[in-house]
């Protein structure tokens, strides 16, 4: 029977498309590449020259510094438990504990060593460190320099961007190059520079442009050349 006699009995006709496959998995593609965090190319601004491993998130555990203000807390021992500031040699001086070092630790090292020296006086002691003011080493700051509105070093927070770091220091000055900003990052020993384009975060709100920081980077705002 052919197509034409079936049809004309009021039978239900379809024909077949051999290419309906292919044409569903390129509608699928284009969905997934619409959905896509990085974009499948597209005509937008080209993202900065920026690694996983260059945006990579620091590690969160605060390590103490020189200038820090310490809470130290003996469970129990209320004549142990003081506040303490961290001298400029990182060191401090607690009840029972003479010259302990503070600067490098983490608060949880420095607990577990005080307890290390208070075992000779006290039965199984637990202490807890709390910071209360944060200076952190040098090595674990982010430091502006240039035409930024307040240039200054900054306590890195885990998961600082260079949007948090604008934010403290106030944002770009009057006479900012602030598109040809670069962030100086020290990373397996070699120095790695990013451009970071400031101004079109700020202004545009380019968020491609918002780079992960990490501790010891060191931001570079240059000035306007007229």
């Amino acid at each position: 029977m052919t197509k034409s006699q079936a049809c004309s009995r009021g039978r239900k006709c379809s024909t077949v498309d051999p290419d309906r496959g292919a044409k569903r998995h390129a509608l699928l593609a284009v969905i997934l590449c619409s959905l896509s965090i990085a974009g499948c190319g597209g005509t937008g601004a080209p993202r900065p020259a920026v690694t996983a491993d260059q945006a990579a998130e620091a590690p969160a555990d605060y390590v103490i510094g020189a200038g820090d203000n310490l809470e130290v807390f003996v469970w129990g021992h209320d004549d142990l438990s003081t506040v303490v500031l961290v001298r400029p040699d990182g060191h401090i001086s607690t009840p029972l504990v003479e010259d302990m070092r503070a600067a490098g630790r983490t608060p949880t090292e420095l607990a577990r060593a005080i307890e290390t020296v208070l075992t000779e006086f006290v039965r199984s002691p637990t202490v807890t460190i709390i910071v209360q003011q944060f200076v952190g080493e040098y090595a674990q700051q982010v430091r502006v320099v240039g035409a930024a509105t307040e240039p200054r070093s900054l306590n890195y927070r885990a998961g600082m961007t260079v949007l948090d770091v604008m934010i403290e220091v106030g944002g770009l000055s009057e006479f900012a190059s602030g598109n040809k900003a670069k962030i100086i990052r020290r990373q397996n020993g070699n120095e790695v520079v990013i451009n970071v384009r400031i101004r079109d975060l700020l202004n545009r709100g380019d968020m491609d442009q918002n780079v992960r920081m990490q501790p010891g980077d060191v931001l570079i705002i240059p000035e306007s050349v007229f």
